[in-house]
């Protein structure tokens, strides 16, 4: 007998073993190490759990939790007892005696060394493939609580007349199980052929028969169970395609069947799925025929039949049947893609009417008094404007503003004004002295609301209604501590024995203690100890600062908190703040999506929402941006309070299937929309990411004629953003305005489309953005004629900056180190024609933040390059508005300060203002150029006067405050209009 066992022999060297004493101590490291890699993982659950508990959503987190607990278990424990039954099965069959050859020899030494270790082998494979399976299924959470409580759309699709629920809810369940018997099926073969190998029940070289009766029997088993799946796959690859996505004519990701599926494809399905049926019946018989020549040759039929039926016919139907007259064939499943597409994405009730694009009013007055009915022109750009805010309303060091402001309304004496609004929030950059108690105890929050009038401004500067610290205005009283905003990224440790700076005013800094319910207690130690671990901080565990009372504040951004809370949900890249109630909200859109709406095309939202402002900004862009859906609803409406940090989810389409599936998964997170206050409904409006979505799709499926939307000669495009040279998409902007058969303006989102290629308009878009009212989400379009061309916004742009008088005037305003910045080029239709509004801001000398200086407007071929918005419009249109008071050209008298040397200052700036204009009017570019200089050099000195007086003035819209570093420019360049 070989020898199986043994090695080299020869004087066996004794190794000494450690002592007692470093053995315990071995061991308690190894202890130490296991409790603490233990406590680590304790950590992260807990936290995450009492996070969940004082956001009052700790059904979500057990919900979430069980499901992918079962799932693991259930998915994990199947796939071990699949791979080691056929293991423990495969040894079992083993024959009784191996052949005496070479390759049986060598296999005896394994055989040998692993014989005393073969159950524990056995489980150690088992457990390891069980708790890959089981992680895998675990990330399947969201699938599986769709397909359970899965509700009907009750609208079916045109191929299979399925409800498409079954696409939405049922197909990814059902694939995914496909997917694990697949993967159980094929570890199993693979597990059992080693271990019939390893035993003698397969032989590679060795004489005699290549496999046992009894491993033929199995393993023909095996492969019969993965052809039955592939029977399966086929038969589910039959509705896959319906959803099945390729490019296809005049858009990428075309979803649904054409021609070639249904004729070729759908039929290949069905005759490969009889194939596999058959084929799988021939591997089980071999465990009475014996023989493998039976199902080797089903196995070989299928393969030829999934080349010759399911690739080499369709290709032969696509080149001789479809191509040489592909219009007629594709036309019946085009018009099907186009009707699913405008119904997944909420735009099959958009209207499109024709728009000549020229006006035929010949008396000018008429149409200069039409723009004041037209719309509520925002000349306040918001993306531009927020370093305004930071210097005239900072105040503190410590506060911030985003670096884009948001629009909303507000009504005041009965009249809705288009706000631009920002919270003053809080910066630690900015604080003193960086060190754990400031960042963490001191400095926790901002404080108050500024706002100002998108339509006006004063002296280059916003209007502002709401100002100053604390905050004061039209607004009234409200809860001005901000401890939750889109700026606050870090933790807070707030409510105990440590103040906090609540904010500052003449009489220095008040504090504050926070006295809301938000946040976790950290009385317990357990929760010290565990927040010190997951928060990778030990002096949470014993610092003094923290006592009876302490709360941790973390988790702070309006998008994080509503994505923490509905996992289920897409979130708008941009959140919004409004003050309902004497509170301020984070109001946050959100959108329930799938993938598996049948016919419908798909979308990538990252790329679909990228505009020339998400390119700058990050935190503008949608969440999971890398998503592909095809059906989008804004079924949720948001909000997060600033003070308490709470979460509350309102449903908003009370018809989305989607969100009923969630609500029945999650029950009692998501209120009725009937608890929506109406002073809360009143500062909803239309998400941008939405309208951005659809826009894009617009672009396509405005057309409903397959045959059109087969040539692509009305193929749009969004245009690139002619303000800067980002080369991104323009964003759409929020304005007051009303369209051709409308009453009275709306607050509208709108939008312009060039033809693809070209630069010239092909159609204006906009929706009804105002929720309070009954048109809320009506899409309307503007086509533009094709036999004549009218200039888009990248060709107004170009126009504005090669006028010759326009050109010389920005030249001089760029003067020095000024520089120019463009606002928002907004498009405003007015009696057939399109009027084009942009303000110019000028940064630049002495200050740090833009003014608006000019206005540019252009309408039916007409410019203008004013100082105020009135003014441009009395040029453009040759006549001054009968409605409105004329626009202020004079001066304005210099504002005052009880400073000497800063009055002086303003004085001097004030002539050299006055001087400017006089010389601008004479055409004197030498002289204008001078006094540009002069009054740069009159507001240097009156800043630097106010700082070394010492504080940093509130006064932001008050000429009579000037700060270090916002004193009002006695210019009157106004918007105002």
């Amino acid at each position: 007998m070989p020898d199986r066992g043994g090695g080299p022999t020869g004087p066996r060297i004794r190794v000494g073993r450690p002592s007692r004493r470093v053995r315990t101590l071995l061991m308690t490291l190894g202890v130490l190490a296991v409790l603490g890699m233990a406590f680590t993982m304790f950590a992260g659950f807990w936290t995450d759990w009492l996070w969940y508990r004082s956001v009052k959503y700790s059904s979500v987190f057990t919900t979430t939790l069980w499901t992918k607990i079962g799932l693991f278990f259930v998915f994990g424990l199947l796939m071990a007892l699949a791979v080691g039954f056929n293991i423990w099965l495969a040894h079992r069959l083993r024959p009784p005696l191996s052949a005496m050859s070479m390759e049986q020899q060598s296999l005896d030494r394994y055989r040998m060394g692993i014989a005393p270790y073969k159950t524990w082998l056995l489980l150690g494979i088992t457990a390891l493939v069980g708790l890959i399976a089981g992680a895998s299924a675990s990330s399947q959470w969201r699938t599986w609580l769709m397909w359970v409580n899965g509700v009907p759309f009750h609208q079916k699709d045109p191929q299979f007349h399925l409800d498409v629920s079954f696409y939405a809810f049922d197909l990814p369940w059902y694939r995914f199980l496909l997917g694990f018997g697949f993967a159980a099926a094929i570890l199993s073969l693979i597990a059992a052929a080693l271990t019939h190998y390893l035993y003698g029940g397969l032989r590679i070289t060795s004489p005699g028969a290549r496999a046992t009766a009894a491993a033929t029997g199995h393993l023909s088993v095996l492969l019969g169970i993965f052809v039955a799946l592939k029977a399966v796959a086929y038969w589910l690859d039959r509705y896959g395609l319906a959803v099945k996505s390729s490019d296809f004519k005049a858009t990428d990701n075309w979803t649904g069947l054409r021609y070639v599926d249904a004729n070729a494809y759908l039929p290949a399905k069905t005759i490969l799925f009889c194939i596999a049926v058959i084929c799988a019946l021939l591997f089980f018989a071999t465990l009475w025929r014996r023989t493998w020549q039976l199902p080797v040759i089903g196995f070989g039929l299928m393969v030829l039949s999934a080349i010759l039926i399911g690739g080499l016919y369709p290709a032969i139907v696509q080149k001789f049947q479809v191509q040489p007259n592909e219009q007629a064939k594709e036309a019946p499943y085009v018009q099907k893609n186009l009707k699913a597409t405008r119904e997944a994405y909420g735009i099959d009730d958009t209207k499109v009417t024709d728009y000549s694009g020229t006006s035929t009013t010949k008396d000018k007055t008429k149409l200069r008094d039409g723009v004041d009915d037209a719309a509520s022109i925002r000349i306040l750009d918001p993306n531009i404007v927020s370093p305004t805010f930071q210097q005239l309303q900072q105040i503190r060091n410590y506060y911030a503003f985003p670096n884009n402001l948001d629009v909303d309304r507000y009504s005041k004496d009965g009249k809705e004004q288009d706000t631009v609004i920002g919270l003053r929030e809080l910066n630690l950059n900015g604080i003193p002295k960086n060190n754990w108690i400031n960042d963490h105890f001191r400095y926790t929050h901002g404080y108050g609301v500024v706002a100002a009038k998108g339509t006006e401004v004063q002296d280059g500067q916003p209007v502002f209604t709401e100002s100053d610290l604390p905050s004061t205005g039209d607004l009234g009283k409200y809860k001005q501590q901000i401890y939750y905003g889109e700026k606050t990224t870090t933790y807070s440790i707030v409510g105990g024995p440590q103040q906090e700076i609540d904010y500052s005013d003449d009489s220095g800094e008040k504090t504050t203690s926070y006295k809301g319910n938000s946040g976790v207690n950290l009385a317990n130690p357990i929760n010290r100890a565990a927040y010190a671990v997951a928060f990778n901080e030990p002096q949470i565990l014993y610092s003094g600062a923290i006592g009876k009372g302490s709360r941790i504040l973390y988790n702070r951004t309006p998008k994080e908190r509503v994505e923490a809370v509905a996992p289920w949900l897409t979130i708008d890249g941009d959140a919004y703040p409004a003050v309902v109630d004497g509170r301020i909200q984070w109001i946050v859109d959100a959108y329930t999506t799938t993938n598996g709406y049948p016919y419908a095309s798909r979308t990538t939202l990252g790329d679909t929402t990228a505009d020339s402002l998400t390119a700058t900004n990050t935190n503008r862009a949608v969440v999971a941006q890398q998503n592909q859906v095809n059906y989008i609803r804004n079924s949720v409406k948001a909000t997060v309070d600033a003070y308490t940090g709470e979460v509350k989810l309102y449903q908003w389409d009370t018809a989305d299937p989607v969100l009923k599936t969630w609500m029945k998964a999650f029950p009692g997170t998501v209120k009725p929309k009937s608890d929506i206050t109406p002073e809360l409904q009143a500062h909803f409006r239309y998400p941008q990411d939405l309208f951005k979505v659809q826009r894009e799709l617009l672009s396509r499926y405005h057309v409903t004629d397959a045959q059109t939307f087969l040539t692509g000669s009305e193929v749009w495009q969004v245009p690139d953003d002619p303000t800067n040279k980002s080369g991104n998409a323009v964003p759409p902007y929020y304005l007051s305005m009303k369209m051709p058969g409308q009453t009275s303006q709306a607050f509208s989102l709108t939008t312009t489309f060039t033809p693809n290629g070209r630069d010239n308009l092909s159609a204006f878009m906009a929706v009804d953005a105002d929720a309070s009212t009954s048109d809320y989400g009506k899409i309307r379009i503007l086509k533009l004629p094709t036999s004549t061309t009218v200039d888009g916004p990248k060709q107004v742009q170009s126009k504005f900056n090669s006028e010759q008088n326009i050109a010389a005037a920005i030249k001089l305003l760029k003067g020095g180190d000024s520089d120019i910045e463009y606002g928002n080029l907004l498009t405003v239709p007015l009696d057939g024609g399109l009027l084009y509004v942009e303000p110019v801001y000028v940064r630049g000398g002495g200050l740090k933040y833009p003014l608006l200086r000019k206005v540019l407007v252009t309408y039916g071929g007409n410019t203008a390059f004013e100082d105020t918005l009135g003014q441009a419009l009395d040029k453009v249109f040759g006549a001054e508005s009968t409605t409105t008071p004329p626009s202020d050209t004079g001066t304005n008298p210099p504002p005052t300060s009880s400073n000497p040397t800063v009055q002086q200052a303003l004085n001097d700036a004030q002539k050299a203002f006055d001087a400017g204009q006089e010389a601008l009017k004479k055409g004197d570019w030498q002289a204008y150029g001078q006094a540009q200089k002069d009054l740069q050099d009159a507001l240097k000195r009156a800043e630097d006067a106010q700082s070394k007086a010492g504080g940093t003035s509130g006064g932001g819209n008050k000429s009579s405050s000037p700060g270090p570093s916002g004193s009002p420019s006695p210019s009157s360049s106004s918007g105002s209009g």
